[in-house]
C-alpha cells in the first residue's frame, strides 16, 4: 500500500501520547473512601467486567484516531476490477493452405463454423473484431457488438497467397487501438510505455493459423509489441501434421472478387505438405500471457474456442481507498460514544 500524503503518518505519534495522557488522568483522580461493614458485599456488587468496560471506549477512540490518520494520508492500492467492456479480435489465417481438405470440408470452412459459434457464445456487450491475414493483414470487420454483421463477415472470407502471422498480430493491435485510447497503434510513431508485468488491458487476440510465417514482421517481434501494450495473444494451430491432403476452396467460397485479395475464391489442386509452426505460436502465447492450443479436427477446434478465457475480463487500476479508513474511523467513534453512554450513564 502506498500513500499520497505519507508525511501525515507522523501523526501516529499522537497514539502513545494519548495513552500516556489517559494514564495520567486516571492516576490524578482524587482518592476517596467509603466505609462498608463487609468487603464481600463490595465484591459481590462489583461486575467482573467493570475494568475492561471502563477502558474499552478509550481503546475504540484510539482505533478511530488511527483509521482517521490513515485516511488523511490518502492510501492508494492497485486493485483488479471487472472491465465494463471487453474486446476480442479474431485473427484468422486465410492463406491458401487453409484450403486443405484434411479437415472436412476444408480447414477454412471448419474455422468459419467454429468462429461463428464462438461469436454467438460471447456476452452481448463484448466487442468483437475480425482480422484476416495471408500475404498481408487487413481488418475485415472493426470491433462491434453487431453479431449479424460479424457473422456475415465470417461467412464471406476466403483465401489468398502466403502467410504473415506477425502482420496479423500488428493489425489486430491496430484494431484494438481504434476503440481503446490506452493501446497505441503499432503503425504510429508514438512512444509506447510498457505496462508492468502481469497487467493487461481488457482486450485479447485469438489468432488461428495452420502454417508458418513466409513474409512480413516476425511473429515474436509482433508479440513483444503486444506485450508492451498489455494485450494477450491466444494462438491456435489448426490442421493435421504431415498432411498431404489435396486443397479445395472453390466449391465452398462465399463469393469471388478478383479486386479483393481476401475475398477471392481459392482454386483446387495441390498436395504440398503444410506444417504448423507450433514452437513460434507457443512462444507468442507465452510472451504475451496467453496460451497455445493445437486443434487437429473441427471438434477439437470448437473445444479450444469454448475453453478460451473470455468470459471474465479485468482491468488493473490504482484507486484511493481513504474512504474506507474514514468509514472505519466513524464507526469506532460512534461505537465508543454508545458504549460510554450505556456503561457509564452518569459520566
Amino acid at each position: 500500500m502506498e500513500y499520497i500524503w505519507s508525511p501525515i503518518l507522523y501523526l501516529f505519534a499522537l497514539i502513545p501520547l494519548s495513552i500516556l495522557a489517559y494514564i495520567l488522568i486516571l492516576r490524578r483522580r482524587r482518592p476517596f473512601a467509603v466505609r462498608y461493614s463487609s468487603l464481600s458485599l463490595i465484591r459481590a456488587a462489583l461486575p467482573k467486567q467493570s475494568q475492561w468496560k471502563r477502558h474499552l471506549p478509550f481503546a475504540l477512540f484510539l482505533l478511530a484516531m488511527s483509521s482517521l490518520i490513515m485516511a488523511m494520508a490518502r492510501p492508494v492500492s492497485t486493485v483488479t476490477l471487472p472491465a465494463s467492456n471487453a474486446t476480442i479480435i479474431l485473427a484468422i489465417d486465410v492463406s491458401r493452405s487453409m484450403c486443405s481438405t484434411d479437415i472436412f470440408p476444408n480447414r477454412l470452412e471448419s474455422a468459419k463454423a467454429a468462429a461463428l459459434e464462438f461469436i454467438r457464445a460471447q456476452d452481448s456487450n463484448t466487442q468483437i473484431g475480425i482480422v484476416v491475414f495471408a500475404g498481408f493483414a487487413a481488418i475485415a470487420q472493426r470491433p462491434t457488438t453487431d453479431r449479424a454483421l460479424l457473422e456475415a463477415t465470417i461467412q464471406n472470407i476466403a483465401t489468398a497467397r502466403r502467410t504473415a502471422i506477425g502482420e496479423g498480430i500488428l493489425m489486430s493491435l491496430n484494431a484494438i487501438s481504434e476503440i481503446d485510447d490506452s493501446v497505441v497503434s503499432p503503425y504510429t510513431s508514438l512512444e509506447v510505455t510498457p505496462l508492468p508485468e502481469g497487467v493487461y488491458v481488457p482486450a485479447i487476440i485469438v489468432l488461428l493459423t495452420d502454417g508458418v510465417t513466409t513474409t512480413g514482421i516476425h511473429p515474436l517481434e509482433a508479440a513483444r509489441m503486444a506485450t508492451a501494450r498489455g494485450v494477450r495473444v491466444y494462438t491456435i494451430g489448426f490442421g493435421t501434421t504431415n498432411n498431404t491432403a489435396p486443397m479445395n476452396c472453390s466449391p465452398y467460397a462465399a463469393y469471388s472478387n478478383p479486386f479483393d485479395p481476401f475475398m477471392g475464391g481459392g482454386g483446387g489442386g495441390g498436395n504440398f505438405r503444410r506444417e504448423i509452426d507450433e514452437a513460434t505460436l507457443r512462444q507468442v502465447a507465452d510472451i504475451t500471457g496467453g496460451s497455445y492450443h493445437l486443434a487437429e479436427s473441427a471438434t477439437e477446434l470448437q473445444e479450444v474456442f469454448d475453453k478460451l478465457p473470455t468470459q471474465l475480463f479485468t482491468v488493473t487500476e490504482t484507486v484511493e481507498i481513504s474512504v474506507f479508513f474514514a468509514a472505519i474511523a466513524a464507526l469506532f467513534v460512534v461505537l465508543a460514544i454508545v458504549l460510554s453512554i450505556i456503561w457509564n450513564p452518569l459520566l
